[in-house]
């Protein structure tokens, strides 16, 4: 009786987010795409009145010489900038306290970043404390973000986040090493600018795990609960971008036309989720970030077909539909074998760009705290299509550990 209660309150939560979603204001950012687009958008920040901001990025885009570049181009129409560079992987509150440091020592008007999810999800959060003068840790959670973010723009490197478009940022406790989402739909940038000229050099492995993870997000969105005929669209488009282009983009990097198709399916497939919202793929994930640092588009890749077993009886209909979508089955084909379609497919497409079934790393005296932490997330932030248990959670993290290449 305690479970079912517990269901239908969970129903009803998830209900409220669906309407909540529809009546909340969330915008889109300008969008500024092709080899120009990083130019557009400079040129844009000038126009606009603000006359330094905040370069918020990583050793890696430093080394590729990208960070003086766009501080070139910012120069060049008269906005100058400071550069914060030491974001890491899954940033901590540290790492958003420092950026805000460099922002408020040198008078800075606005953040830019540059870089994949991490500078981009820092560069939110710095936005957001500087105007609310808070500290992280009290921006934490849903509609926290009183005030305005400083004006804030990005220009992602890599094609999976999209965090270019989205209403959360997260960031991780250094004590806790949990990670914790700010979201609010003052967190959308101003605009965004997706240059493929600056994916060409991102390395394969990287370019099969982000585009792993723009499509975990099309298909979590298209299967959630809340889902509607507005987000079913951004999902389809991205899936339908990464089919045709995330292994010519891996296998041939220079593609500048395959990178700028992953860019877009990344955008597309963060406005779907922004408002149908994710599951328990993303809930695993972030937890195997946290206890491993596993990256979080391969854990996406490993985690997904897993999920989709489970949640085949409640998302056939949907899964079917996508599975008809990619031309995996036939019109005939009865919707139970388009589901497993769909999951096969997935399962293909990992061996196709060399990526793992399994995780090594996984030590099983560790299964039950990652299943309460995953559910943990899942339970009141995810309108899964079907519920799952604590039992049920640690069976499926089992066969992440245990499965064969």
């Amino acid at each position: 009786m305690e479970q079912k209660l517990y269901y239908w309150l969970h129903r009803l939560y998830m209900l409220g987010l669906k309407i909540a979603a529809k009546v909340l204001p969330i915008s889109k950012p300008t969008l500024f795409i092709g080899k120009d687009a990083l130019k557009q958008l400079c040129h844009s920040v000038s126009i606009m009145g603000i006359d330094k901001v905040l370069i918020v990025t990583d050793q890696g885009i430093v080394k590729l010489g990208f960070a003086k570049k766009l501080a070139f181009e910012f120069e060049r129409v008269g906005v100058h900038s400071a550069i914060y560079s030491d974001v890491l992987p899954d940033p901590t509150y540290d790492q958003v306290e420092a950026g805000l440091a460099i922002y408020r020592e040198q008078q800075c008007q606005g953040v830019v970043a540059i870089g994949g999810g991490s500078p981009i999800d820092c560069a939110k959060v710095i936005a957001a404390c500087a105007t609310n003068n808070k500290p992280v840790r009290r921006l934490v959670g849903l509609l926290k973000v009183w005030k305005s973010p400083a004006p804030t723009f990005v220009i992602p490197t890599t094609s999976g986040t999209g965090s270019e478009v989205t209403v959360a940022a997260v960031v991780s406790d250094p004590k806790t090493h949990q990670k914790t989402p700010v979201m609010d739909p003052k967190l959308v940038p101003i605009a965004a600018a997706l240059d493929p000229s600056l994916m060409l050099a991102l390395p394969a492995p990287i370019t099969a795990q982000t585009g792993m993870d723009a499509l975990t997000h099309a298909i979590e969105a298209y299967i959630s609960c809340n889902a509607t005929a507005e987000t079913d669209r951004y999902a389809l488009a991205a899936i339908t971008l990464i089919d045709e282009n995330l292994e010519k983009a891996v296998k041939f990097g220079q593609n500048a036309t395959a990178r700028q198709n992953m860019a877009l399916a990344s955008y597309y497939a963060g406005l779907a989720f922004t408002k149908a919202s994710l599951g328990y793929v993303h809930a695993i994930a972030h937890t195997l970030g946290a206890k491993y640092g596993t990256p979080h588009g391969l854990a996406n890749a490993v985690v997904l077909p897993h999920v989709l077993e489970f949640s085949k009886c409640a998302a056939e209909a949907n899964m079917a539909k996508l599975s008809t979508a990619l031309n995996l089955t036939n019109q005939y084909t009865p919707d139970r074998e388009k589901a497993q379609a769909l999951i096969e497919y997935v399962k293909t497409l990992q061996k196709t760009l060399d990526l793992p079934s399994h995780f090594d790393h996984i030590r099983h005296e560790h299964v039950n705290e990652l299943a309460r932490q995953s559910l943990h997330e899942a339970r009141w932030n995810y309108p899964v299509p079907r519920y799952m248990e604590q039992e049920q959670c640690e069976k499926l993290i089992l066969a992440i550990a245990a499965s064969t290449k």
